[in-house]
């Protein structure tokens, strides 16, 4: 950038499962300077046909953050991008009403339905149209979960969560490419809408509208929306990789290929960059997922339980008068006896909101282990039993990939967590670079960037996000021989639980 150049600045509304952020960004030509401007919380609501976001809360935020922004820097903004959790949706009627608030894709609702869309199209076949790992939680089980609902019969246009607040801002109406391949609904050899999928599992076809690359510039910021900000005809809406994750891939600061990533927060999303996906039987049977990624890339990845367990286990001490910061959590777990209890975070019994630590106790009675005691054990349990899950699933998606990893980029909220990055390093023998922290925003800019012509491509959105982070190394601590044990023990654990619970 010349001297005579104005810095571009952006905007980045980036909401997770725990809270929502609205961020500023200021590129110089050379780096990203982020700061946050906004966060509220993202809270959802149980209502009696079930568990909703608070999806009006959340447009309402976005709109005091991108106001705050701008009473902080009166210089205009070049762009905003919308990212957020995927599988989940809102339908619209035929007038663009929203009917009703989205579910929460922790609603009971789907139980049942991975096993029903089984009896009407054979797994094998759903997995090598999608690529997508078989979980309750999908955007397809959830819709299957509406079929002939009042809901779904008067819905004229299905949008995910950013399309959605995207329609709220710009009044278009489309999906974004990164976000629709994780629905299990995207024919990844047609790249668009498996249609004939939908047929056959009795989902109507008609909802779903046109899908865009990310960095597609879908207009400004108009109507009410414009007239609530009162400069938003002068505000482009970009649709950046609006699954959070992609975003996230987006800014690992990488410098070459070889790398695994782990997207640390509610959940972890740990795989491997590729540039094409694994539908092999292999693949399936493992339940590795195969979602787009930016520049046509594939994130093959599997998710992990991740932070939730600890964010519930707080939640839970929290109703009982024992708040705890999650430094406080990070120290007790500090001190406390390594490997003293394992559990596989990804169990079923730990995916609903409850009494997380009440239930880690009857896991681990099942599995014929001594329960944590005391909040300092209990957290260890989740650490420990996180970075063994995360060489877990790592080392399969070598071998199913071919692919070797020399280097683990732990990006997100948990990136600042030192002591699960220092475990996740020892578990899997290699050494992880941690940050960015605020890694989908910073994705979600440099997506906006490249839109704009500022920056050329992926390897130069990675060299700027190395120069705008302040990357922390963890090398592996211990024996090989002890974090072999470990692990020996941690898949002795998934064995017990499988034998337990039929699988």
């Amino acid at each position: 950038m010349t001297s005579t150049e104005r810095r571009a600045n952006y905007l980045a509304v980036d909401l997770g499962a725990e809270s929502g952020r609205v961020h500023l960004g200021a590129f110089d030509g050379e780096r990203f300077d982020v700061h946050e401007v906004h966060r509220f919380p993202n809270t959802p609501v149980q209502l009696p046909d079930g568990l909703h976001w608070n999806l009006l809360r959340i447009y309402s935020d976005m709109l005091e953050g991108v106001r705050k922004a701008a009473r902080e820097d009166d210089a205009g903004f070049d762009g905003i991008g919308i990212d957020s959790w995927a599988v989940d949706y809102g339908l619209l009627d035929a007038s663009g009403a929203l009917l009703g608030e989205p579910y929460h894709y922790r609603d009971a609702r789907t139980e049942g339905m991975v096993e029903l869309a089984e009896s009407l199209v054979p797994r094998e076949e759903i997995y090598r149209t999608t690529g997508i790992q078989f979980m309750p939680i999908n955007t397809m089980p959830q819709l299957l979960s509406e079929r002939g609902s009042v809901r779904q019969t008067a819905a004229e246009t299905f949008l995910m969560i950013p399309d959605l607040l995207n329609y709220w801002l710009t009044g278009r109406k489309v999906c974004e490419r990164t976000n629709a391949t994780s629905t299990q609904l995207y024919d990844l050899g047609a790249e668009t809408w498996g249609r004939g999928l939908m047929e056959r599992l009795g989902i109507p076809t008609h909802l779903f509208p046109d899908i865009v690359p990310p960095g597609e510039q879908l207009g400004p910021v108009c109507g009410p929306a414009a007239e609530s900000l009162g400069f938003g005809s002068s505000l482009p809406v970009i649709a950046v990789a609006s699954h959070d994750t992609a975003s996230a891939v987006v800014a690992v600061p990488a410098w070459d290929d070889d790398f695994a990533y782990i997207s640390s927060g509610t959940w972890s999303l740990v795989g491997l960059e590729l540039p094409a996906p694994v539908l092999t039987p292999e693949a399936m049977e493992a339940n590795f997922t195969n979602e787009g990624g930016f520049g046509g890339t594939v994130r093959f990845l599997k998710n992990v339980m991740g932070l939730w367990l600890l964010q519930e286990c707080r939640r839970t001490w929290a109703a009982a008068s024992r708040s705890y910061s999650y430094d406080e959590l990070a120290a007790a777990a500090e001190v406390s006896p390594a490997f003293g209890a394992l559990v596989d975070p990804d169990d079923p019994a730990f995916l609903s909101p409850g009494d997380m630590p009440a239930r880690i106790t009857v896991y681990c009675r099942d599995t014929g282990r001594r329960p944590p005691e005391g909040v300092g054990e209990v957290v260890r349990c989740v650490f420990d039993s996180l970075a063994l899950k995360y060489r877990w699933v790592l080392e399969r998606a070598e071998q199913l990939s071919g692919r070797r990893a020399s280097v683990v980029h732990v990006v997100g909220g948990g990136s600042q967590n030192a002591l699960l990055c220092r475990l996740t390093a020892s578990a899997t023998r290699r050494p992880v670079l941690a940050g960015p922290a605020e890694a989908a925003a910073l994705g979600n800019l440099l997506v906006q960037a490249q839109s704009g012509g500022r920056i050329a491509g992926l390897d130069e959105m990675r060299a700027v996000s190395r120069r705008s982070t302040d990357l922390v190394r963890y090398e592996p601590e211990g024996t090989d021989d002890e974090w072999e044990q470990a692990y020996a023990r941690f898949t002795e654990v998934l064995a017990v639980a499988n034998g337990v619970r039929g699988g």
